[in-house]
């Protein structure tokens, strides 16, 4: 306990904690209202086949993301620069114990920004949707809850995907690119190549698997909520396993 305190101070006395976590929560609740308001001056028969509204309410998930990927890288690649992280093995020579403190504070401090943000996101999107007379979500509707739950823990779980990230690359700047990559260029280019490799990327690559856990609507093509998830948390595992065996191995 005294370790996972000592890495919640060393986190949360940096300015870059702070900005990234507001940075996360405006992004996600300002592009999901921006991406939803071109639909607002037209009519239910205007929307989109196969209306997700919960979905709709959380569409600034995808640069949000990218940020709470880099909180989590941000709570270990400070210390490589810095030489930080040898004073830490000084007094915690165990680095498997460091690194589950490191994840702890990373998991509680990712899981509270992704539930502001998926609760503002949704909060204001479904009173903007409502007000211009188009089908809204209410959390006593089938699967709501479970998507807000799914949009949360996916986030949480990215956040992870980037202290994996960090421990890995050892750089601020690289664990960007990699995000980056991660993130955004590999969803959105992948599903484009031809043929069986085009469709593995669209239904089992882990980001985008794990999109599904905040959709209401079935997509066609994409992996359902639930197994959606276990990819990412399954592949989330694997980066985390590697970057824990390399944080053993390596020299500082």
């Amino acid at each position: 306990m005294n370790l996972v305190r000592s890495e919640w101070t060393k986190l949360r006395s940096v300015r870059s904690t702070w900005i990234a976590a507001l940075s996360a929560v405006f992004s996600g609740v300002a592009l999901s209202v921006l991406g939803s308001s071109d639909l607002l001056g037209g009519s239910a028969a205007d929307l989109p086949a196969g209306w997700d509204p919960t979905a709709q309410s959380l569409k600034g998930f995808l640069f949000a993301q990218l940020i709470v990927g880099m909180l989590g890288a941000l709570s270990i690649t400070p210390e490589y620069s810095t030489g930080l992280l040898g004073s830490s093995l000084v007094f915690v020579p165990s680095r498997s114990r460091l690194l589950a403190a490191k994840a702890a504070v990373v998991t509680g401090v990712t899981l509270a920004v992704s539930l502001l943000t998926t609760v503002l996101s949704f909060t204001v999107v479904q009173i903007m949707v409502r007000s211009a007379g188009l089908p809204a979500a209410g959390l006593g509707d089938p699967g709501v809850l479970r998507a807000l739950a799914g949009g949360t823990v996916y986030l949480t779980v990215v956040g992870l995907v980037g202290l994996a990230v960090g421990a890995l690359v050892r750089s601020a700047t690289t664990s960007l690119a990699v995000l980056v990559g991660a993130l955004l260029l590999v969803p959105a280019l992948g599903p484009g190549l031809p043929g069986a490799l085009g469709d593995w990327f669209g239904r089992f690559w882990p980001i985008t698997a794990g999109q599904s856990a905040y959709a209401v609507v079935p997509v066609d093509g994409r992996t359902a909520p639930g197994p959606g998830l276990l990819i990412l948390i399954a592949a989330t595992a694997a980066v985390t396993a590697a970057a824990h065996l390399m944080f053993r191995r390596r020299d500082i």
